[in-house]
Order: structure tokens, then C-alpha cells, then sequence
């Protein structure tokens, strides 16, 4: 009996951490599809190898310091993320071949002023995914969505001679597939849906692209070629 029961036990034990390594799997991954959806490839394994060079930085000279020093060092705001931050190099580079695209919705700001959030919500889902999945299927990096503007870059963080063709391409495909959104959600968004036009800037030229890193770290570009697309 005392087997069974012991065997038993163990039994439940391994299907818990089972179920907990499980779960840890699973967060890790869909905290590596955020990651992936906001900075490139390059990108997020630099971030990914200075933040275990912060670690074992501060790893060591906890050991330097002692137990009493160690209480200190833990419990020191000014120690901690700030100057972790400022101890490894800015994530920043000059890309000097690139087209960036800026695509915001015309009249956007009336329209959303006589519907429902979530009707507002639902419009720039619909459209903002069909552009996720253009972007994907042409290799084309989605730098941010702000407010109703889509803004993204070809060229980096690995070149591409015809940057400036895929990119219009990919405007041009955004162009269409909005106007098949609208038409398709004017039943359910009002009569009015199918009058909102993509307005579309693009500009080639160098740009500085890095992670502006913070409490909320996001990957931005600068340079006039940002400021002409924009």
C-alpha cells in the first residue's frame, strides 16, 4: 500500500511540473512572437545577449560586494534598471539604403467620431492585419502602428537593391486590399466605411534605426527620410 501510494504521489508530482514546464513554454513563446512582432531578427538577439551581459555583469559585482554589501546593492534604485541601461552600448545603426512607408487613413478622425470604439477598433484591426500578412509575404519590416498610421521600412536590417520597388509594391497592395476592407465592413461599420481612402507617403534614402530603450523599448527611425515620407 505504501508503494501504490508513493508511486502515486510521484506520478502527480512529475505531471505538475510537467504541466508547469508546459506552461513556462508556452509564455516563452508567445513572449517570443511579441518580440519578434516589434524589432528584427538582428535586433532582438542583440538586446537578448546585453541583457545576459547586464546579468552577469551585475552577477559578478554582487559577489565583490559581500552579504552586507549585497543588501545594499538589491535595494539601491539608482543601481539598478538605470544604469544597467546606460552600461551597455545604444542598439543603433546607419542603414543608408531604405524606403520607408507611411500609411495613414483620410478621414479617419471624422469617421471615428461617430462610431463606437469598438467599431473604431474593429476597422484598424481588419486593416492593419491584411498588412501584417502583405508585410510578411514581401519581407517588408512593420516599424509601429500609431493612432491610424502604418509605418514601415524596406532595406533593413538586411539590404536589398530594390528596396524601393518592394516597398512600392507593397504600398500599392495596401491600397487595394484597404478598399476591399472597407467594402466588405460597410454593412456592418455604416455607408459611409467605403468613402475611408489609404493616404500614402514613401521616401528612399538613409535612415538611424535602433531600440530607444525605456520602460517600453521601441524600435523608431530617424533622419529625413522619415520626416519627407512622413
Amino acid at each position: 500500500a505504501i508503494f501504490v501510494f508513493t508511486a502515486l504521489a510521484f506520478m502527480a508530482f512529475d505531471y505538475m511540473v510537467q504541466r508547469r514546464q508546459n506552461a513556462l513554454v508556452a509564455i516563452a513563446k508567445k513572449q517570443n512572437k511579441i518580440m519578434a512582432s516589434i524589432f528584427p531578427n538582428s535586433i532582438r538577439r542583440k538586446l537578448l545577449d546585453d541583457d545576459d551581459a547586464s546579468k552577469i555583469q551585475k552577477s559578478n559585482k554582487s559577489k565583490k560586494i559581500g552579504k552586507d554589501g549585497l543588501k545594499i546593492f538589491l535595494s539601491n534604485d539608482d543601481d539598478g534598471e538605470g544604469q544597467g541601461l546606460m552600461a551597455t552600448k545604444p542598439v543603433a545603426d546607419l542603414f543608408p539604403d531604405t524606403t520607408v512607408m507611411f500609411a495613414d487613413i483620410a478621414n479617419f478622425t471624422a469617421w471615428s467620431s461617430e462610431r463606437e470604439p469598438s467599431q473604431v477598433f474593429s476597422l484598424l484591426e481588419s486593416v492593419f492585419h491584411e498588412f501584417d500578412l502583405i508585410a510578411k509575404h514581401r519581407k517588408v519590416f512593420k516599424v509601429e502602428v500609431n493612432g491610424d498610421c502604418y509605418v514601415a521600412v524596406c532595406g533593413l536590417p538586411d539590404p536589398r537593391k530594390n528596396h524601393a520597388v518592394v516597398m512600392a509594391r507593397f504600398a500599392n497592395e495596401c491600397l487595394h486590399k484597404m478598399r476591399d476592407i472597407t467594402h466588405r465592413l460597410e454593412v456592418k461599420l455604416g455607408p459611409d466605411t467605403s468613402d475611408l481612402l489609404l493616404r500614402v507617403g514613401l521616401h528612399s534614402g538613409p535612415v538611424v534605426a535602433g531600440v530607444l530603450r525605456g520602460d517600453r523599448s521601441r524600435f523608431q527611425l530617424f533622419g529625413d527620410t522619415v520626416n519627407t515620407a512622413r
